[in-house]
């Protein structure tokens, strides 16, 4: 990491031609992964990676670079580079005589019990192989397994012009399972993770051989269900599913970004109803071993809890400190990047739909014919006008409010804000899943998650 002498140079020398702010990202990460595949380890990599970013915002427009190479004299040659791009835009000068760089606090403190980097790597391929034996033995009509393994420890340095440090250092662990089942011609995937920003202590309260069971049992069990019917119908979707739905149909179109170039159907429409009564929207970075969460953001901001719907009223935008200078607004903690390579843009962390007062067994029994979704699959939203499409991994007909036979190659399509408005049952329970989302050839790590909910009616795809 830099010294706090090196920090102030490097911001000087960028904001010496001009600019409203400026910040320096240093990270240092060490990854391990390992791949079991066809019953034997494919690949297994660890190694480190460092380098340094440097930002400047002048005139409405940011200007990057990054170096792994983090000398003195290579970083200042850097933030040169940047002040000569920048100065061509005839930028104001800013004061900035001086920098005390203080040391900004976080919200939210995180334990880790066992550190990944301290596990022999032969512990880790014992997990991996057990996993991959429990989903071979479990069903003859299993016929391929992927098992991953991935732990990375990240630690970041932030100085910004603002005045301020910020360190933080981000533990994770994941394990995921993948199975392809087949028999007289049907082939059925099963998938199922675990993880999150948490050690090794991961696996104390979850073993390998459950997680692959998961996934087997999902795949093997679609290999003779019924193909699910199509029509209009009403959907129950569980807290098992994931908040697959919550992150696609509204969590991207309340990120500024997208909002500020009308490229979301939410764009100017804080103080409208954009849901039902029922539903809270939330994005909260300070929950303990979420994949999502953090102490500080990318850009330094102390990890926060953000409430984005309220009642069903679009109460505001996830903004990174970019975003927010455009509308006058301060960050909320969701300026993300992928690495030092990447510039800061506004990302989800742990996004979800509140709880609600219903009890969980209660939502299924109210459906008379419908389809209860267990388990999401992958999905894909037009943040311009709400359109989606979600695959349904896991699915079962509701006849007379009892959750009976499983039914495959379920989707589920419509349209977000006319879907979230519908919504007319909210569980107390909560269920979360996690992922890698990507954006602007970013990911970024996160979890999302929903109550069990009722919509009265939805395009399911099936058969007619």
């Amino acid at each position: 990491m830099l010294d706090n002498e090196l920090l102030q140079k490097i911001l000087k020398k960028t904001l010496s031609s001009g600019g409203e702010y400026a910040d320096v990202f240093v990270e240092h990460k060490k990854p391990t992964s390992i791949q079991l595949e066809d019953n034997k380890i494919e690949k297994i990599f660890t190694g480190v990676d460092s380098g340094v970013g440097i930002r400047l915002i002048a005139n409405g427009k940011t200007y990057y670079a990054f170096s792994n190479d983090m000398s003195e004299k290579a970083l200042l040659e850097l933030a040169d580079t940047l002040r000569n791009t920048s100065s061509s835009v005839h930028c104001s000068l800013s004061a900035v005589h001086c920098f005390d760089l203080r040391k900004q606090k976080p919200n939210v403190d995180y334990t880790i019990k066992l550190l990944p980097e301290n596990i022999p790597i032969g512990r880790k391929i014992e997990l991996v192989k057990a996993a991959n034996k429990t989903a071979r033995n479990f069903d003859k009509r299993v016929k391929q397994v992927l098992v991953g393994y991935r732990d990375f420890a990240q630690k970041v340095l932030i100085a910004t012009s603002g005045g301020f440090t910020a360190e933080d250092e981000r533990i994770h662990t994941l394990m995921v399972v993948h199975i392809v089942a087949s028999d007289n011609g049907i082939i059925q995937t099963g998938y199922e993770q675990a993880g999150g920003s948490i050690g090794f202590e991961l696996f104390e309260g979850i073993n390998p051989e459950a997680i692959a069971l998961k996934a087997a049992g999902r795949s093997v069990m679609m290999l003779t269900a019924k193909r699910a019917p199509g029509g209009r119908m009403p959907v129950v979707i569980s807290s098992e599913a994931g908040g697959t739905m919550i992150h696609e149909a509204i969590g991207h179109g309340l990120e500024a970004d997208l909002a500020q170039q009308g490229l979301s159907v939410y764009s100017k429409k804080i103080g409208e109803q954009v849901a039902s009564p029922l539903v809270n929207v939330i994005d909260d970075a300070t929950l303990p071993n979420k994949r999502g969460s953090f102490r500080f953001d990318d850009e330094g901001t102390p990890s926060q809890r953000t409430v984005l719907v309220k009642n069903g009223i679009l109460t505001g935008y996830m903004y990174d400190r970019f975003t927010a200078m455009q509308d006058n607004r301060s960050s909320t903690g969701n300026g993300r990047r992928e690495s030092y390579r990447n510039r800061p843009i506004p990302r989800m962390t742990n996004t979800f739909i509140g709880r609600g007062e219903s009890m969980p067994e209660d939502v299924p029994k109210s459906v008379a014919k419908g389809l209860f979704v267990k388990k999401m699959g992958g999905g894909q939203v037009n943040t311009v006008n709400g359109d989606f499409v979600f695959d349904v991994q896991e699915g079962y007909l509701i006849n007379n409010g009892i959750v009976e036979e499983p039914v495959r190659g379920a989707t589920l399509t419509g349209s977000g804000p006319e879907i979230l408005k519908s919504i007319d049952m909210v569980a107390s329970d909560l269920g979360f899943s996690i992922g890698t989302c990507g954006k602007d050839d970013q990911g970024a790590p996160v979890s999302d998650a929903m109550p069990t909910i009722r919509i009265p009616e939805m395009v399911v795809g099936g058969e007619a």
